[in-house]
Formats: structure tokens, sequence, C-alpha cells
């Protein structure tokens, strides 16, 4: 394979900026444009040490840096490695990333250096795939996750389950090919109980998708209501700024406005919504219809009371709207004197919270509230969740293909039917693995990560 090089750190001012070069030719390219300050030079250096000089290329300093050998098989791709620390400016580190490609490197693709080092065998696809997972995490409970991922949580739990549907597939195999040896026959029952047992765990490992996707994506949460009930001073006073404009008018929110806001280790991807209500104004129906929408779509809806007047029809209508979600509803103005019906707020929405969003009271008991709602604390963080799509993809067609061998098998079917079914699963679970994959699904894999890692 050719030897790549690409930026590591991101590309912005700072105090250093690391450029990684990988590959059979890191030492050789390495030692054209750096000249350490001793008579050493880099492809003489030891693994694991590290070298102060300058980067020079056609007679120019460039920079002073500090160089790091790695040598194969003990580096982060399992190939050689050299890893050049610089200033941080954008321009030296793209000028000496030049350099480094005009004596012979390659641009380095998104991820290439994690794909090596999958291909290498320095880890699993999952472990590979939870790389990116730390680089993303945006709290505590994620990142334990991710690190439990890439320290082989998900892969030792699905190994597991494989090891036993291998251990099958070994027993029906001797049974079925060798029909004249002293072999005991197939106990049936025994096959149907295993079989479902796989069933089951595979479902548990199906079933933790939910938790990682919401500690990796967030919640998408909608702020509803009627007209002029404090949804826009709720969107700002969790936001912790004026990101929606509030006035006294009814109806000045006419489109649906975003924000992306943390609460301990559960990012709410915040919409604050249209005020609720038939409009004769064509563009605020607009907005209306887009609230309705934003709604259906939803993981969590903090719907919005006045706790100074009596409900109206729009409350009814969203309440019959809300039937089946996750709601917490949401009583605002609990500064001014009660109108609201609180009985049939209580009767309808079992999580409530009482707030004033103007004087910012009751918004620490709301975020007690939405983390109860998605017991983030409850996650297990080192038992190895579902990171992404295409894990849960080949969990669930493993699942299918078992289904439909416990049905074969209750049905008295061949053993043979049974057999090509069951492989079908392991196989589903040796591409979330990585072991038996395709050229293709390694791209794609690879493709989402950041250049540079």
């Amino acid at each position: 394979m050719s030897t790549i090089a690409a930026i590591s750190t991101p590309v912005s001012s700072g105090g250093i900026s690391v450029i990684r070069i990988s590959g059979e030719d890191a030492f050789l390219i390495a030692k054209k444009i750096f000249t350490p300050i001793t008579s050493e030079n880099v492809e003489s250096m030891a693994g694991y040490t590290c070298a102060y000089g300058k980067v020079v290329f056609n007679n120019d300093e460039i920079d002073d840096a500090v160089l790091t050998v790695f040598r194969a098989p003990k580096s982060y791709t399992g190939e050689n490695v050299v890893e050049i620390s610089c200033h941080g400016g954008i321009y030296v580190t793209n000028r000496i990333l030049r350099a480094i490609i005009s004596s012979g490197a390659v641009p380095a693709a998104p991820g290439e250096f994690t794909k090596r080092a999958f291909l290498n065998g320095k880890m699993t696809l999952t472990q590979a795939e939870a790389v990116m997972d730390i680089i993303s995490a945006q709290g505590e409970t994620a990142h334990k996750c991710s690190v439990a991922m890439h320290e082989g949580a998900l892969f030792r739990r699905i190994k597991s389950v494989s090891d036993r549907m291998v251990k099958i597939l070994g027993e029906l195999a001797a049974w079925v090919d060798y029909p004249d040896e002293d072999i005991a026959d197939v106990d049936e029952n025994s096959l149907l109980v295993d079989l479902s047992n796989i069933l089951s765990e595979l479902k548990k490992i199906s079933s933790t998708y939910d938790s990682g996707r919401i500690l990796r994506e967030g919640i998408e949460t909608a702020i509803v209501g009627r007209p002029n009930v404090g949804k826009s001073t709720l969107m700002n006073l969790l936001s912790g700024y004026e990101r929606s404009i509030v006035t006294e008018v009814a109806g000045t929110t006419r489109d649906v406005i975003e924000e992306s806001v943390r609460l301990g280790d559960v990012v709410l991807r915040l919409c604050d919504t249209a005020g609720i209500r038939n409009t004769s104004d064509t563009v605020e129906e607009m907005g209306v219809n887009l609230a309705y929408k934003r709604l259906d779509r939803a993981e969590l809806v903090l719907a919005v009371f006045d706790y100074s007047q009596e409900l109206k029809h729009e409350d009814f209508l969203l309440t019959e709207k809300l039937s089946g979600k996750n709601v917490i509803a949401v009583i605002n103005k609990s500064d001014k004197d009660q109108l609201l019906d609180i009985d049939f707020i209580n009767e309808h929405y079992p999580e409530n919270v009482l707030i004033s969003a103007k004087e910012g009271n009751g918004i620490e008991t709301l975020r007690e509230k939405i983390l109860k709602v998605f017991r983030a604390s409850d996650i297990d963080s080192s038992a190895g969740i579902i990171a992404n799509e295409r894990q849960k993809r080949c969990i669930d067609m493993s699942i299918s293909s078992l289904k439909d061998a416990v049905l074969a098998l209750s049905q008295s079917e061949t053993l043979d039917a049974v057999t090509v079914l069951v492989d079908e699963a392991e196989s589903f679970l040796l591409e979330l693995t990585g072991e038996k994959i395709t050229e293709a699904v390694v791209d794609e894999v690879f493709s989402h990560f950041c250049v540079g890692k």
C-alpha cells in the first residue's frame, strides 16, 4: 500500500498541529523534510522515540518541530508511522503537509489511518467505529460507552453469541455430513431451547440501540403550545441566551427555531415552534403546520401551558394530538395567579412541572424530569451497546434469520433447512464484527471518519 499523510489535529490556529505519516516509506519521506538537531537521522531512530529539529524543504526552513517514530507493527496502524508536531498555524501546518506529499506520500482518505489499523488486525471493526464515537462524545456516559466499545465490549458480547451458534452449526454439520458415523441424533427440543435463548440475547443487544442513539445524537425535542404561553422564553432559558424572539404579540414565532442544549449526559435538539391555533395569516398558518410536523416526529415534547389562564380549545386539541408520546407538561407563569385546571393537567400529563420561565424558577426540576423520562443514568456503559445503524441492521437481520430457524424447527422442517438459517444468522454477526465483510462495507464505514483519523 502507498504511504499516506494527513493533518490529524483540527485545521485551525492553536498551540500545536500534528501531521501523521503511515506506510512503508514513512521514515524515508520524513528524512527528506526533517533534520534532527542531533547527528542521528530519522531512519535510524528507535520506535517510541522523539527528536527535535527543523522541517526543511527545497532549502527553505519551514518550522521547528518534534518528530515521533512508531515502528511496525507497534503503531496505531500496524505500519511504520511518523508524527510531526509543529506550531499550530494553519499556513505552516498545510505547508508541511504539502512538503510531505511532494516527498512521496499521498493524501489520506477519510478514516484511512483507522481503516489500515483494522485491516492490519490492530482492532476489530466495532472497535474502529468506536474511535469516532469517542471523538464526538458529548457527555460522560456517551464517552464511557464509546471507550468500552473501543476496548471490545460489544465485540465480546457478540462473539459470545456467535460462538454458541458456531457450536450448534458444528453439531448439525457433523450429524448431517456423517450419517454413517456413531454420532448421536440431534435433540430437537434442546436445539429449540438453545436457539430461543440465543434469540433472546440478540433481542437484548438490539434493544440497546435507542440508548446509544440518544447518547450519540441527542433527543429531538419539540416545544409546543398555543401562542403566548411562554414557549420562546423557555427556549431561551434552556439555551442560555436569546435564541427566540419574545414579545406580547401572539404569533411572533412563525418558523421552527432550533438549538442543541446539553442536560447532564443528554443532549436536547430543541425546536421552538409556532403557537398552535387557527389563524387567517398565511405565513403563520405555514408555521403552525410545521409545528405539527415537528411534533409528530419528536421523541420528547415539552407541552407548555399558561398557569394564569383557563384551558382553551387549542390546549384540548394539543392534548389529543400528544396521546402516546413522551410528554412533559410545562406549566409556565407560576409567578401569576392560578386559573389553569391543574386536575386536568395531572390526569393527562403524569409528568409535569410548574415553572416561571420569566423568573427562572423550576428549570432545574424540569431538567430532572427530562433525565428521568429517558433514564440516561441507568445505561450500563460497560455492557456493550449498539453504536450505529450498520450494527443495528446486522443484529436485526441475524434475529430475523434465527426467528425463521426457530419457526422451521417448531414446524418439524428438515434440519438442513434449520442449518441454512442458523448459518445465515451467524454470517450477519460476522459482518457486524468485521470478521466476514466486503470491501464495499469497509469503505462505507470509514468514509464517515474525519481525515487524519
